[in-house]
């Protein structure tokens, strides 16, 4: 018989046939080894009072405790859940987000969206250090090793919103000379000076703004709008600096905006444009996104950050001293650094040899040093013969190159390098000289011996059996996590806006990501094991 009776809204009314079925209790059907018995352990014994302290305890009572809101968002990373609306939907109907709740009714989209933005960011970095000590305390970590590395996460903004660099300082230029051209109309009209200059245009503009709206109300000159009225001379310059004013202002807006970077997105101030791989318009179109970078050891990421640069370079010096602020205990034992050639820099260096850190970076020639071509080009300092005690170099006509003076080379972030300029005493007649300098006269060559000391001793670190182990072991480790958070976990684009919101996001993440690498580690019998061995014709090579 078909059930005709079924336009309620309690669809229980009139239906037979479910019987109530002992055991009743979530905790006897979830799985013993299941992974958010694992997540409930782990923040039971994390230390969330700053996170407790946010909430206040006057007026109405948050839809669940915070350390079980905390326990909801941590799961709901670890199963790739990052809607707010999905993660509300799974507390109503999935068992495992059921028995976290405890009882408590399942959070609104709104409740977990204020959670996630205003309660968790404050604290997340701080309970993400907490995990990375806790992991350092299972033995799961050393955090004598760590892979950086980076990548470009796509940003929550429309794709054509761009603000670029070039673009807003070339028409802020153009203004002064718009602001002269008015000028010139007011002195045919007043018979006086109007002087505008680039520094001073700012001012001028106002003081011609407040001489007109003077003569106005001198001459008793009404504004008029619309058809058929026509405007006053003074009324229609009036109305070109007001113009003015507000492009030169909008333009200043912008450039605060831009703050150094190239450029930015309407829609997400934070997001600057780069180069993504996944190319949709197949045609190198950039899209507003993020550099995430992340630090990695016994495949559980240790460090985490989001940057605005389109680069790795001025990344990993910020990104590691957060990790040292937050956790102590790396700096403590933190013995090596192997990246890839990305982050190679004399500050980079110069930073890793000031805490006794030894670097192992690939050098940006490693892979040209290795060809051909680069051995036999004779005007490369590197085939050079170099005598440390005279402090020369022999170039391949059997001249020297010598010092002649010294200049200073400041970065983007302020780290000062000084150069060695060298000169060869003669180029005169060299059958070399084509290949070896486009110079007129003789070749010069700008040298940072500091540069060349500390690549020459992370050449030597990474080409060591050690070193081998290592850079195979950052290839298998952070270039893994990023493979499992972009591509298994189905992370492409950050969901929420601004740079402290995507922050929360990656963090959240990370934590996700590190609770399933533990609890897959145990399941495996893998617990301990931080570097994978090389292969037998890795250690052969």
């Amino acid at each position: 018989m078909r059930d005709i009776n079924i336009q309620q809204k309690d669809y229980t009314q009139g239906r037979w046939g479910y019987q109530l079925y002992l055991p009743m209790d979530y905790e006897v059907i979830i799985p013993a080894d299941d992974s958010v018995r694992l997540l409930d352990r782990i923040v039971e014994g994390m230390d969330i009072s700053e996170l407790e302290a946010a909430y206040s305890e006057l007026g109405r009572k948050p839809a669940a405790p915070p350390r079980i809101l905390t326990k909801i968002m941590f799961y709901a990373y670890m199963e790739g859940n990052y809607s707010s609306r999905k993660i509300q939907k799974a507390c109503e109907r999935d068992i495992n987000f059921k028995w976290l709740l405890a009882g408590n009714p399942a959070p609104s989209h709104k409740t977990i969206n204020e959670f996630r933005k205003h309660r968790l960011g404050g604290v997340i970095e701080k309970l993400f250090y907490q995990f990375v000590e806790i992991l350092y305390e299972l033995g799961e970590v050393s955090l004598e090793n760590i892979f950086p590395d980076g990548t470009k996460i796509e940003a929550n903004a429309n794709r054509y919103t761009f603000v670029w660099k070039k673009a807003v300082e070339k028409y802020s230029a153009k203004l002064p000379e718009k602001a002269r051209l008015i000028a010139e109309e007011m002195e045919k009209l007043y018979l006086q000076p109007f002087p505008v200059t680039d520094e001073t245009f700012e001012q001028d503009v106002y003081t011609m703004v407040k001489y007109l709206k003077g003569e106005m109300e001198t001459k008793e000159i009404k504004i008029v709008n619309g058809p058929g009225k026509k405007q006053s001379n003074e009324q229609k310059l009036l109305k070109s600096l007001e113009e003015l004013k507000q492009k030169h202002m909008e333009y200043e807006e912008k450039k605060e905006i831009l703050d150094g970077r190239g450029s930015y997105s309407k829609t997400d101030h934070d997001a600057t444009f780069m180069r993504m791989k996944d190319d949709h318009m197949k045609n190198g179109q950039l899209k507003p996104a993020y550099n995430v970078q992340l630090a990695v050891e016994g495949e559980y990421v240790v460090g985490a950050g989001v940057f605005q640069n389109c680069n790795d370079l001025g990344t990993l010096i910020p990104l590691m001293e957060s990790m040292f602020e937050h956790c102590p205990l790396i700096l403590d034992h933190l013995k090596k650094v192997i990246a890839d050639s990305g982050y190679e820099s004399e500050e980079i260096y110069a930073f890793l040899k000031k805490l006794e850190i030894e670097a192992y970076i690939k050098p940006q020639n490693y892979e040209q040093m290795q060809a051909r071509k680069f051995k036999n080009d004779t005007g490369k300092r590197e085939n050079m013969a170099y005598n440390a005690e005279t402090d020369e170099y022999t170039c391949a006509n059997g001249k020297q190159l010598r010092p002649i003076g010294t200049k200073k080379r400041k970065s983007a972030a302020g780290y000062e390098a000084e150069l060695t300029v060298y000169e060869c005493e003669s180029c005169e007649g060299c059958p070399y000289k084509e290949k070896c300098t486009k110079a007129k006269g003789n070749r010069k060559m700008e040298v940072s011996k500091a540069f060349v000391e500390m690549r020459a001793n992370s050449l030597e670190n990474i080409t060591s059996s050690q070193g081998r182990l290592l850079r195979v072991n950052r290839s298998i480790q952070v270039e893994g996590a990023f493979g499992i958070i972009k591509e298994d976990r189905h992370f492409g684009q950050f969901l929420t806006r601004g740079l402290p919101n995507v922050k929360t996001e990656l963090f959240l993440l990370c934590i996700g990501y590190n609770m399933n690498k533990l609890h897959a580690k145990i399941q495996n019998n893998r617990t301990g094991c931080i570097l994978h061995p090389l292969k037998e014709e890795a250690k052969a090579a």
